[in-house]
This record gives structure tokens, sequence and C-alpha cells, in this order.
């Protein structure tokens, strides 16, 4: 049976150590190899800069503050994303609020079905 991220590395980008294991675990369940996880910006930005990587799951706010450096790395460099925050929509900065958004607590099936899309995007 073929996963449907099989093969994808997968930034992680999440400080919620409990949370980081399960989306990790999740994730290469459905075949990705799961790149991190990153609970800072800087350990992020330095991932981004490294790493190859097809995509990322991104927490909006770790622990040396808001995501969105990370963020801009990432889309500059054409790496689709989708934010798993317990931000609302509000709370999230202007540019960054049309990202695909899977809410915390994460359903597993919501966020493979986010990351498959922005995968199969051009």
């Amino acid at each position: 049976m073929r996963h449907a991220l099989a093969g994808k590395r997968i930034l992680l980008m999440e400080d919620e150590e409990l949370l980081a294991t399960d989306l990790a675990e999740f994730l290469e369940e459905q075949g990705a190899a799961v790149v991190g996880p990153a609970s800072t910006v800087e350990a992020s930005l330095a991932l981004v800069q490294r790493e190859f990587l097809d995509g990322a799951v991104v927490d909006v706010g770790l622990r040396d503050g808001l995501a969105y450096p990370a963020i801009d790395a990432l889309v500059g460099r054409f790496v689709p994303l989708v934010l798993s925050t317990s931000h609302s929509e509000r709370s999230i900065a202007r540019p960054y609020r049309g990202l695909p958004r899977c809410e915390k607590p994460v359903d597993h099936s919501k966020l493979l079905s986010l990351l498959t899309s922005a995968l199969a995007s051009p």
C-alpha cells in the first residue's frame, strides 16, 4: 500500500513535545521522512536553509517567538506548508491568513488532506 506522503521530506516545526512526537509518528506512518522537529524559529530557519524539503507542518507560536520568519523562508523556497496552530484565523498576521491551517488539537485526517493538497499544488 502506497502512503500519501511516501518519500516526502516534511519539516515539522512544533514546540510542544508530546504533540511533536504524535505528529512525527503520524507523518512517518504516512511514509514521510520527518525533518526535525524544530521547536524554535532559529532551529527552523537553520533546517530550512540546509535541508531539502518537500513540505512543512508549522506551529505559528514556537519557543522563541512567532514562526513568521521561518514561514517566509519556506515560501521563498516554494516549500508547501500547513499551519498547525491554536491561533485563530484573526490572530494570525494578515499576510499568512490564507495559508492552509489545521487547528489544534490536530485532526490527523484533516492534516493529511491539507498537506497532500498543498504538495500537489503547482
